[in-house]
């Protein structure tokens, strides 16, 4: 078996980028195009942001260039997870819930957080767990549908077939 090139990328696994970094590579798009001195109307179908919000940019990149469309560090309280901790987080969480003991393998906020004080030894509240899910994860809320064990699509599908139109003749 041969190694190609373009093999070698593919095999490569690429981390969504959070809404925050989104954003500053949307900015860092708009820079470009404002160094190309493209009209602000232009840049902000571009990027695909409302003109005035380009303008804003366009005002903070006159003053102090591309590094001014930079994000910036949060402020407040520093979270209590690292970058590292989130990433093993992250590894634990896809092993699915059965590989941490639990019954069915869906996750819940309860679940993700009694994950979260094993893997890092740290207690999180439900909307912290909430914030590291969506927020540093960049993962959304997926709901199970809601369906019975024991529905069989083959009779489903007979019924249809055969007893409803019995049915409706009745009439």
């Amino acid at each position: 078996m041969s190694s190609k090139p373009q093999d070698a990328v593919a095999d490569v696994s690429v981390l969504p980028l959070t809404r925050p970094q989104l954003a500053e590579a949307r900015r860092m798009r708009a820079a470009e195009l404002f160094e190309q001195r493209r009209p602000s109307s232009e840049v902000a179908r571009a990027v695909g942001m409302h003109p005035e919000s380009v303008r804003r940019w366009k005002r903070l990149w006159e003053q102090g260039g591309a590094q001014a469309l930079r994000r910036r560090p949060a402020t407040g309280r520093p979270p209590k997870l690292d970058d590292v901790q989130v990433e093993a987080v992250r590894t634990a969480l896809e092993q699915g819930a059965r590989a941490h003991g639990f019954e069915a393998d869906l996750w819940t906020l309860e679940r993700v957080g009694v994950v979260v004080e094993r893997v890092t030894g740290v207690t999180l509240a439900r909307a912290s767990v909430w914030r590291l899910l969506t927020g540093r994860l960049g993962w959304s809320l997926q709901r199970p549908r809601r369906q019975a064990v024991e529905r069989d699509e083959c009779e489903i599908a007979r019924w249809v077939a055969h007893e409803w139109p019995r049915i409706k003749k009745g009439r």
